[in-house]
């Protein structure tokens, strides 16, 4: 496709979303699940070109502005009460169901190499709390649930791409070492922090001299690709660097944004991440058409992609069910012990926690984003 013809593809990308979007809330679906049907209905329109994108510029065009949007909103005071639980699951469960997934997933398809079968698991291990409260937000939930799912989703996502990045070197260069990869990763995290703190102050102090009101809008925008960019740029994670940033600068937009400025900006990043949110969606919707083609067929993708499909989706809930009654009855046995005893979840709301792990956005952007010479990209 020629760049017009892109530009072209994409605008009508755009007015088929606007579409599924009202469809969606017509109908009381998911807009999630609407826009990836609408997707994938779109990918077998006679005449529709074949639709790709650069693996690298998926993750710098679309990861930076949605990891800002929930780092930005997040509360610090409730955050920071609730951050042993919020590290449990960001952490302790992405880890956890990566690796639950790549087992399920080498059992299942022998022939794919174990470095794959993590990255996949890397890939679908971060739940979205944008997800969750779509399909939640007819539910009054506790306010610790739902700190616990917005600060999970905050940081989850750091580590699932970085355990992604590991799976997907180790996949295509065939060597892994534990040490290596552990001290690695502490590097690419406390550099990221260095790196996010940085832009975030700095963006701070920018936007304190601009002044036009338009000017600090479109300043705060660039600042999620500053940071992502600068962190990658020096060789740490640009995730880490942008979720830091975007809570920095959160922690500030009182003291540089007016409430005028701020209600101006906080409408129009609504609008860019829903945008940028349904493209991912209707982008991952047209890839089917692709993997068909190269596995031969519906039929055929049918019989080589379902039960491995059918697999993944059951190890994510039976790991992440796992994790959350797990962690918890681990956290009010040691509370026990010490004599300090935890603030545990009730079965109810453990229960809640656990069907709330929807995937979301990231993961469809991380998987668009693994190279086209990876084994099992399909």
């Amino acid at each position: 496709m020629t760049p017009v013809a892109t530009f072209e593809f994409v605008l009508i990308l755009l007015v088929v979303i606007l579409g599924l979007e009202v469809l969606a809330h017509r109908t009381g679906l998911p807009p999630a699940a609407a826009l990836i049907v609408g997707g994938i209905g779109l990918a077998f329109v006679p005449g529709i070109p074949a639709f790709t994108l650069d693996p690298d510029l998926v993750l710098v065009l679309f990861l930076p502005p949605l990891l800002m949007d929930g780092a930005y909103f997040t509360a610090w005071s409730d955050f920071r009460r609730q951050l042993g639980g919020i590290l449990s699951l960001a952490v302790g469960a992405v880890i956890f169901t990566t690796l639950t997934v790549g087992l399920a997933v080498h059992w299942l398809v022998p022939t794919l190499p174990w470095a794959a079968c993590f990255a996949l698991g890397a890939v679908v291990s971060p739940p979205d709390a944008v997800a969750a409260k779509a399909v939640l937000e007819r539910v009054a939930l506790p306010r610790r649930l739902t700190v616990l799912l917005e600060g999970e989703s905050l940081l989850n996502d750091a580590a699932g791409l970085v355990l992604f990045r590991f799976a997907v070197a180790a996949a295509l260069t065939g060597t892994f070492s534990l040490g290596s990869a552990t001290a690695t990763f502490g590097l690419l995290a406390l550099g990221g922090v260095a790196v996010g703190a940085v832009f975030g102050f700095l963006w701070v102090r920018l936007l304190r001299y601009l002044g036009d009101p338009t000017l600090t809008i479109a300043a705060a925008f660039l600042l999620s690709w500053a940071a992502y960019v600068g962190g990658e740029a020096v060789h740490v994670s640009g995730v880490i660097a942008t979720v830091v940033a975007g809570l920095i600068f959160g922690w500030h937009q009182h003291e540089v944004f007016t409430a005028d400025v701020r209600l101006r900006g906080t409408a129009t990043w609504r609008v860019m991440v829903f945008l940028m949110e349904a493209l991912v969606f209707v982008l991952i919707g047209l890839s089917l058409r692709g993997v068909i083609e190269r596995l031969g067929g519906v039929e055929e993708t049918i019989r080589s992609l379902g039960l491995p499909v059918a697999g993944v989706i059951v190890a994510v809930i039976v790991s992440r069910f796992a994790w959350v009654f797990g962690a918890d009855a681990i956290g009010r046995a040691i509370g026990r012990l010490r004599g300090k005893p935890t603030a545990s979840l009730s079965p109810a709301a453990a229960a809640v926690l656990g069907w709330a792990g929807m995937r979301g956005v990231v993961t469809l952007a991380v998987a668009l984003s693994a190279p086209e010479d990876m084994p099992g990209r399909d």
